[in-house]
C-alpha cells in the first residue's frame, strides 16, 4: 500500500474518531426552548460546564411524550423537560428510565418519582401576564371573572390546555378557583366556553415574544415569565396572582429510557440540580426546587408573600390522571 493511500486512511480514522467524539458530547432534549424558563442561559452553562451540547428544542409537553412514544422502540431524545402531568404519563408509556441525579436527596420526596423516573428541578405559580400598554388604558384584571368582561375582547391568550402543559395548568387553576375540583372540570370548561364570545388567541407553543411586542395584551403564564419580562426585558408587564387563588405546579425532567446518549445526558441533569445550575433557575425567576438556591435579592422582587397566599398546591398524581379527559371534554365540547 503506498504512502498516501495509508495516509488518506489514517485521515479517515481520525475525522471518523473527531466526529464521533463531537457526537459523545451532545444530547437531545426534548421541550427545552431558548425562551421558556431561560433555557437558553441553562443549555449555555451545561456546555460550557460538561462539555455537553443540548441544541434548543420548541416541542411542549404534549407534543414531547408524543414524540417519545412514537419513537419508543429506536428514541431519538435523550432526556426531556415536561410538565408534572406528562411525566406521569411518560412512566406510564415506559418511554423514561430511571436515574437518580447529584442532588437527589435534596429534592422533596413528594417532588420526584421514588425511582428516580422523574424529578422536579424549579416551580412556577400560574397567573395573569399583563402587557399594560397593550391594555391601552384599560384597567389590569385582577381576578378570572375580570378575564370574560367585554372589555377585553381579543387581549386574552392562553396555551392550548389539551396539549400544552402550561394551558393545562392554567385550566387547572381556573377550575380551582372557580368552585371545581380535579374530579369535576365543569366550572371551567363553561368558564372556556363563555370565554369564547372574547375571542381568545390560543396557541400552542410559548408566546413570551408575542406578549412582549403586544400581540397577546394579557396571558396565562407563570410569574418568573412575568418577572424576566419587567425585570430582565425591562417590560411594562405586571403580574397578577387572581383574587379567587391559583396554583403552584413543579416542572420535572427525566432519563429517555434507552437513550443514545444517555452518559452525557447524565451529565447535563446533574448540572441542572447543582448549585450553579440551581441558581441559574433562581435567577430566572423560577423556584429552584431545593430551596436554599434562591438567593434574597431574587425573592424580594417577587409579589409579597400576602399576594402569594392565595397560592395553593394540589394532587398532582391525580391532575396527572384526569389530564386526558379534560383535554378530551376540552376539544369536544370547547375548541
Amino acid at each position: 500500500m503506498s504512502f498516501i493511500k495509508r495516509f488518506a486512511q489514517a485521515g479517515f480514522l481520525v475525522l471518523g474518531l473527531t466526529a464521533g467524539s463531537a457526537m459523545a458530547q451532545t444530547a437531545i432534549c426534548y421541550n427545552c426552548p431558548t425562551e421558556w424558563a431561560d433555557w437558553g442561559t441553562q443549555l449555555r452553562a451545561i456546555k460550557d460546564k460538561t462539555g455537553v451540547a443540548i441544541p434548543p428544542d420548541n416541542k411542549n409537553s404534549g407534543q414531547s411524550l408524543a414524540q417519545l412514544v412514537a419513537e419508543k422502540a429506536n428514541p431519538v431524545a435523550d432526556m426531556v423537560y415536561m410538565g408534572i402531568s406528562f411525566a406521569a404519563q411518560a412512566d406510564k408509556e415506559g418511554v423514561v428510565a430511571s436515574y437518580k441525579p447529584a442532588g437527589w436527596e435534596d429534592i422533596p420526596a413528594d417532588l420526584k418519582d421514588p425511582d428516580g423516573k422523574w424529578f422536579s428541578i424549579h416551580s412556577g405559580t400560574m397567573g395573569f401576564m399583563v402587557n399594560v400598554d397593550a391594555l391601552d388604558g384599560k384597567p389590569i384584571p385582577k381576578s378570572w371573572a375580570d378575564l370574560v368582561k367585554p372589555e377585553y375582547k381579543g387581549l386574552v391568550g392562553f396555551l392550548d390546555p389539551s396539549s400544552a402543559f402550561v394551558g393545562y395548568v392554567g385550566a387547572v387553576a381556573a377550575n380551582e378557583a372557580l368552585g371545581g375540583s380535579l374530579d369535576n372540570f365543569d366550572p371551567v370548561i363553561n368558564y372556556f366556553k363563555t370565554m369564547q364570545a372574547n375571542e381568545p388567541i390560543v396557541p400552542k407553543q410559548t408566546s413570551y415574544a408575542r406578549l412582549l411586542s403586544g400581540e397577546i395584551a394579557i396571558l396565562l403564564d407563570y410569574d418568573f415569565n412575568a418577572y424576566r419580562a419587567k425585570y430582565k426585558d425591562k417590560a411594562n408587564v405586571e403580574f397578577v396572582i387572581p383574587a379567587e387563588g391559583t396554583v403552584a405546579v413543579p416542572y420535572v425532567m427525566s432519563l429517555v429510557a434507552n437513550a443514545p446518549h444517555a452518559d452525557d445526558a447524565k451529565k447535563a441533569l446533574n448540572f441542572v440540580l447543582s448549585d450553579e445550575g440551581q441558581a441559574i433557575w433562581a435567577r430566572a425567576f423560577l423556584r429552584p426546587v431545593r430551596a436554599d438556591a434562591m438567593p434574597k435579592d431574587v425573592e424580594a422582587l417577587f409579589l409579597p408573600a400576602t399576594e402569594y397566599a392565595r397560592v395553593k398546591a394540589i394532587d398532582y398524581a391525580r391532575m396527572a390522571q384526569v389530564q386526558r379527559g379534560f383535554s378530551d371534554r376540552y376539544l369536544k365540547e370547547v375548541r
